[in-house]
């Protein structure tokens, strides 16, 4: 069985220079490939969803460099000739980015064509079936199949289209980064209440530094001219990954040591900014630079009562981080955990519990109740998602031994995560 066993009793911290943003880095490689002109693409991080993202684009016809170890790319866009495909059928691996699946879903949807999208087994128990129901009430034709990806036929025309935002702002993220591109005006009406939010935004904002331009009514609906087209920027430095932040954030506060991270700000396009909030209310002190963030711990944690909404990813580490704290700490409207790579509340629930924390969880909230006593050690099952994995490393910083099953998983995200998280560990290792 791959696993890995770990122990530590201190994080030192220190200066820490963290890759790319993941949500970032997809987006801005889609848009760039359907661009005119070269888009320049600068602390890219060579991860597996980036790594099918770019596999997707050569698949498509679009010419690219790596360099630099990979953390520099540069696309040569294809305009609208993205769309013109001259291969009558195409079958393309989405590895399990469910981002990716997504948004490819849509955005080849525009012109006729016969594409068949496959990946790994869990990608096709992600939801999808409300996308689909959007994209055909736009004219999008497809070939669906019982427990397989839709196989895609084009035909998006546009239009009015209704879509439910409960579910994943992946969906509305991907309706818009194809609209403009539509022969006709879009209008994108929104049910029920939107979550992560600040995704769309992300979505949005890059569009913006791309020349499309959408109107937002307070998220109720988006109009969207079409026949516009995408324009490179020249160059695109991408922010550095703010969830994968929250560990060496979360480890700082918890081992009441410090950290330094660049290449991230306060007026970041990430969501999971709102991290830093969460973690002042907890006590901890941040410090606020040009392009950097100093986080510096407290020998004493508070409770929160959260509403995650808008972070379920950096939600995680605040679960990890409230068995440390005083009080009993609340996280709701994360119902957005039950469809990711896995059941995030059964997982986080499972490995709590084995850790001796008492959690009372349900299909939207999480309570947590920190005990003095904690398990001296215990197996952590990732089920393959590889926040689970990072979030979990943290116990290594309360003397617990753990040992992660299938620590692989990282490589979606974040390959050697552990290398990197260790190497600011003393006595990381048995």
């Amino acid at each position: 069985m791959n696993y890995l066993t770990i122990s530590s009793s201190k994080f030192f911290g220190g200066y820490i220079n963290l890759p790319g943003s993941k949500s970032i880095s997809i987006r801005v490689l889609l848009l760039a490939a359907q661009s005119i002109g070269i888009t320049h693409i600068y602390n890219l991080f060579y991860n597996d969803d980036v790594k099918y993202t770019l596999i997707a684009l050569k698949k498509l016809g679009v010419r690219y460099f790596l360099f630099k170890n990979n953390t520099s790319c540069t696309i040569f866009g294809l305009g609208n000739n993205f769309h013109n495909m001259n291969k009558s059928k195409l079958s393309i691996f989405i590895g399990q980015s469910g981002a990716l699946m997504r948004f490819l879903l849509a955005l080849l949807c525009l012109k006729r064509k016969y594409i068949i999208l496959t990946g790994s087994p869990y990608i096709k128990q992600r939801p999808i079936k409300p996308l689909i129901n959007a994209l055909q009430q736009g004219g999008a034709k497809f070939i669906l199949k019982h427990n397989k990806l839709p196989i895609v036929l084009g035909g998006f025309l546009g239009g009015t289209i209704n879509i439910i935002g409960n579910i994943s702002s992946q969906f509305i993220s991907a309706l818009l980064m194809l609209a403009p591109l539509a022969n006709c005006n879009t209008t994108i009406i929104i049910k029920n209440q939107i979550i992560s939010k600040p995704y769309i935004n992300m979505t949005i904002s890059i569009m913006k530094i791309f020349g499309v331009k959408i109107t937002n009514y307070n998220y109720k609906y988006f109009y969207i001219i079409g026949k516009q087209h995408y324009s490179s920027p020249g160059s695109y430095i991408i922010e550095g990954d703010i969830t994968h932040a929250s560990y060496f954030l979360g480890a700082a506060v918890i081992s009441s040591s410090a950290v330094l991270i660049n290449n991230i700000n306060y007026n970041s396009i990430q969501g999971d900014i709102k991290f830093l909030n969460i973690l002042t209310k907890m006590g901890a002190k941040i410090l606020l630079g040009s392009n950097y963030i100093k986080c510096i711990g407290v020998e004493k944690l508070y409770s929160v009562n959260i509403d995650c909404k808008d972070i379920p990813d950096a939600a995680m580490t605040i679960a990890i981080v409230a068995i440390f704290a005083i009080g009993i700490t609340k996280l709701y409207n994360i119902s957005s955990w039950n469809i990711k790579e896995t059941n995030r509340i059964i997982a986080m629930t499972n490995g709590l519990v084995k850790l001796g924390v008492k959690v009372i969880s349900n299909q939207n909230s999480m309570i947590i109740i920190p005990k003095k006593k904690l398990s001296k050690y215990v197996i952590i099952n990732t089920y393959n998602d590889h926040r689970i994995a990072m979030c979990f490393s943290l116990l290594v910083l309360s003397k617990i031994k753990i040992t992660i099953i299938n620590p692989n998983c990282v490589n979606k995200s974040f390959p050697n995560f552990f290398k990197y998280f260790l190497s600011y560990c003393y006595n990381n290792n048995d």
